[in-house]
């Protein structure tokens, strides 16, 4: 008995892998073992298998991207007084027009708008449906954040991907449901945009640092074998097994120790999927990632890829600042070319490798911006404010309508007029194309079934192919 107890000297160790990876392992347990799950049941035939999520924290504009306004171009500078009908401060008071820096083209066989900064993505717009639609309700960056992804203004609720990953949950026991590439310094609301909310913690998504390791004790300490580990483990299951026979209701211990078994696999599959050593160098340039202005998204992009290929359901990844209230053409234009070649070789690689097709990518900030701005001295300073209003997102693959626009805001940008939708909408569909029902994915919390859009919402059928 006490030769038994003496492994308990080496608890170093297992706290060193509890610390980090234990962690992260503790955020995608298997779901099956939680009572009321619907983990891996569709409520329909899906048409995407996975997700993949990019994250323009900062709100780019749709005036400055996707959705040319000539009219603009007359207008340039004229001033006028905005007051009542705006949201915010910011939107008020003496103002003036702002024409676009940028140039647009019609692109592809589809004939798409696409401005000319988008020089590798252009080539791919027959693969992607334009959505000019969709209206959030904040113009502040954290409750916008928190709504696009939550459904919730004031966090605290699941984010979409820990949605899915209760619904479904990964297609590999070794790896997490959902994963997120954040930057480096987090959006704003910090980690409540990918939290799991009310539902278990198994269901959050789990970051991956953008700088050094990025998950904390990936390896073992030094000396540690991978025996040593394993008999660390077996002995720690066996005394907690034994605390758990006596205290059943205790769901906490149980997932505690699955969170052990989970990053002792992770450390196997983990290190394999994230090292980009073994990509082809044609592939590393496509990507962006041997080039400075492209590097940080095109390891995103790349990483994303390979996170989907081995199994994880739901990859979300940031870029950004696309907060540009003066010198857009200068902001809005690096911004674009450090992302524009890594998302355009993102579709090109999922469509040679026949998995465009299941694979959903979408496209989008947190709000779009207003075809005007406050006086900020004229000339090539200008910018845009906040716009809840109107705001373009893009989909590709995954069943949604390649080589479509749908949807279109008014002559100014300033709203969305045509096939205006709530942004509770875009998840229902998101979810939909997923194989699930936000009217069947609840979760009883707080006295009632909760669920995604917070109500209810439709399916937005133009959107998808």
């Amino acid at each position: 008995m006490n030769n038994r107890f003496a492994s308990l000297s080496r608890r170093e160790a297992l706290y060193g892998i509890g610390a980090g990876i234990g962690t992260v392992a503790l955020n995608s347990l298997l779901q099956a073992a939680e009572k009321g799950s619907p983990f891996g049941v569709a409520h329909h035939p899906a048409k995407a298998k996975r997700c993949i999520f990019l994250m323009m924290e900062g709100g780019p504009s749709h005036i400055d991207t996707f959705d040319p306004k000539p009219i603009l171009t007359k207008q340039h500078l004229k001033k006028f007084n905005r007051s009542g009908e705006m949201e915010s401060a910011m939107s008020s008071g003496e103002r003036y027009f702002v024409k676009s820096p940028f140039e647009f083209i019609r692109a592809g066989e589809s004939g798409a708008d696409i401005c000319t900064e988008w020089e590798n993505l252009k080539e791919m717009v027959d693969d992607i449906c334009f959505y000019r639609g969709a209206q959030v309700e904040s113009v502040n960056h954290p409750t916008a954040c928190y709504q696009l992804n939550t459904g919730n203004r004031f966090g605290g609720d699941p984010a979409v991907g820990a949605w899915i990953n209760y619904g479904l949950g990964s297609l590999n026991d070794n790896l997490p449901g959902f994963v997120v590439l954040p930057r480096t310094s987090y959006p704003q609301g910090g980690p409540g945009n990918w939290s799991n909310g009310y539902l278990p913690a198994d269901f959050q998504g789990t970051p991956l640092r953008a700088q050094g390791s990025p998950i904390l004790n990936l390896t073992p300490p030094p000396g540690v074998t991978r025996e040593r580990q394993r008999s660390n483990l077996d002995l720690m299951a066996e005394l907690n097994g034994e605390h758990l026979a006596s205290r059943p209701d205790r769901g906490e211990l149980d997932a505690r120790m699955k969170s052990y078994e989970l990053a002792y696999r992770m450390q196997m599959e983990v290190p394999g999927v994230i090292d980009l050593a073994g990509e082809k160098e044609s592939t590393l340039e496509a990507y962006g990632v041997n080039n400075p202005v492209t590097e940080a998204f095109g390891r995103k992009c790349l990483l994303a890829r390979r996170l989907v290929e081995q199994g994880v359901r739901f990859v979300q990844a940031y870029a950004g600042n696309w907060d540009s209230h003066d010198y857009i053409a200068k902001a809005h234009g690096s911004l674009i070319r450090s992302v524009d070649k890594p998302i355009a070789a993102l579709l090109s690689d999922l469509k040679e490798r026949s998995m465009l097709d299941d694979t959903l990518v979408v496209w989008c900030g947190e709000f779009g911006r207003t075809p005007d701005n406050g006086i900020r001295g004229g000339g090539q300073s200008y910018g845009r404010d906040h716009n809840a209003k109107a705001m373009t997102m893009w989909f590709a693959g995954g069943g949604t309508r390649a080589g479509h626009t749908i949807g279109a805001t008014d002559e100014i940008g300033a709203e969305a007029v045509e096939c205006v939708h709530h942004i509770r909408d875009v998840h229902v569909t998101l979810l939909h194309l997923m194989g699930l029902d936000d009217n069947k994915l609840t979760y009883y919390h707080a006295g009632r079934h909760k669920q995604l859009s917070q109500f209810g919402g439709t399916v937005i059928d133009d959107l998808i192919g």
